[in-house]
């Protein structure tokens, strides 16, 4: 992907993310799955974007250059990932919401454990886990990443 791609708006990134590979790997094992659902945050004028009311050193990572991966941790033990989108000191953002296994599906369902089928990888955190994303992935960038990337 070009960097071009990641520089517009989160409402203009967010559909075309539909269908794209998000990749992870993690030690030497490859995990994907297509992108089915996604929910963009436009930072300006989202009260529930992380960005509303301005830079933190949590969110810090949404206001660099589209293409960057935004990871939060959420309720005490599950994992958000995001595409930061637009130009440097936006923050706009595009939560992956839900994919379908692809690659590295016997790896998937080990670390979902017992969960199978629908609800393997249908919402943010079963997603996070499946393909072994954490805070190690924050900040990466999606272009140039060995960890995380996408691919359409």
């Amino acid at each position: 992907m070009k960097r071009s791609f990641y520089l517009r708006s989160a409402l203009e990134v967010a559909p075309d993310l539909i269908g794209m590979k998000l990749c992870t790997k993690v030690g030497k094992k490859i995990t994907s799955g297509m992108i089915v659902e996604v929910e963009a945050y436009c930072g300006d004028i989202d009260p529930a974007a992380h960005t509303f009311n301005g830079p933190t050193k949590r969110n810090q990572v949404m206001f660099e250059m589209g293409g960057k991966c935004y990871v939060y941790f959420t309720y005490g033990m599950h994992y958000c990932v995001n595409v930061v989108t637009g130009p440097q000191k936006v923050g706009d953002a595009v939560l992956i919401r839900a994919l379908e296994p692809v690659e590295g599906v016997e790896i998937i369902n080990r670390r979902r454990g017992k969960v199978r089928g629908l609800n393997l990888t249908n919402g943010p955190a079963k997603l996070t886990q499946a393909l072994g994303i954490d805070l190690r992935h924050l900040g990466e960038d999606l272009i140039e990443s060995k960890k995380i990337w996408l691919e359409p």
